[in-house]
């Protein structure tokens, strides 16, 4: 069974929904036989490449927000994250254009290697202080992730390498109806929204396994207003 996940690197709830789909994973008896694909999802797709800032920035001037309510903001999506045993910083991170992060991670899928991308610059982006938003950071994230530095320097260099997967992913993604991420969706019978407990993804994938067919909102334990960002990059 194919479970596919739309996100974006910029996404907080990304991160964190991440973790806890992968518990929820964990505690499924067929979780062998479930392949995971990564999908991509902008939440800032007409961001100019090149202009970053601060996160704090951005969250006060999108919200009408003093900086420090946001970082109050910050300090609550941290709680969250380390809730799950990740790291997250709440000062000096940036933010920027996402698309050729995606464009590499679909490199990155055909050679195998797409989890690992992924996680990498997660970590980067949320727990470390690498801005993904810097093409020599990429280079050293691909290869960490074990794609060849050539391969990497090449498509990061081709602004057209990849770019339709990247689109044909958010056009699936409208298709499906995924107004935020991250969105989860099982078998394409499925779909999940925002950053659910990690019961709620096993009780998914044993709902899907049985063979539905409708794609709605998974049980009475699924809260269809889970943290998560919304297309407009709220979160």
């Amino acid at each position: 069974m194919r479970v596919e996940i739309w996100s974006d690197i910029a996404c907080p709830w990304c991160y964190i929904g991440k973790a806890r789909f992968e518990k929820g994973l964990a505690a499924f008896a067929h979780r062998d036989e479930i392949e995971v694909v990564h999908r991509s999802f902008e939440l800032d797709p007409n961001r100019a490449k090149g202009d970053t800032g601060p996160v704090l920035d951005m969250l006060a001037k999108k919200y009408g927000r003093t900086l420090d309510e946001a970082r109050a903001m910050e300090a609550h999506v941290a709680s969250n994250a380390h809730s799950e045993g990740l790291g997250y910083r709440t000062e000096g991170r940036d933010h920027g254009n996402t698309f050729d992060i995606h464009r590499l991670l679909h490199l990155a899928k055909e050679r195998g290697r797409q989890n690992e991308l992924l996680d990498l610059a997660y970590r980067a982006n949320f727990a470390e202080e690498r801005s993904v938003f810097d093409a020599e950071t990429l280079v050293r994230l691909g290869v960490e992730a074990g794609l060849d530095e050539t391969e990497v320097r090449a498509v990061l260099a081709d602004e057209t390498a990849y770019a339709q997967a990247v689109r044909e992913d958010e056009r699936e993604a409208a298709e499906l109806g995924a107004n935020g991420v991250p969105f989860f969706v099982l078998d394409r019978r499925y779909g999940i929204s925002g950053g659910q407990p990690a019961e709620v993804f096993t009780q998914a994938l044993e709902q899907a396994w049985q063979g539905r067919t409708v794609l709605q909102p998974v049980g009475a334990d699924a809260d269809t207003t889970a943290p998560a960002c919304d297309v407009d990059g709220n979160c």
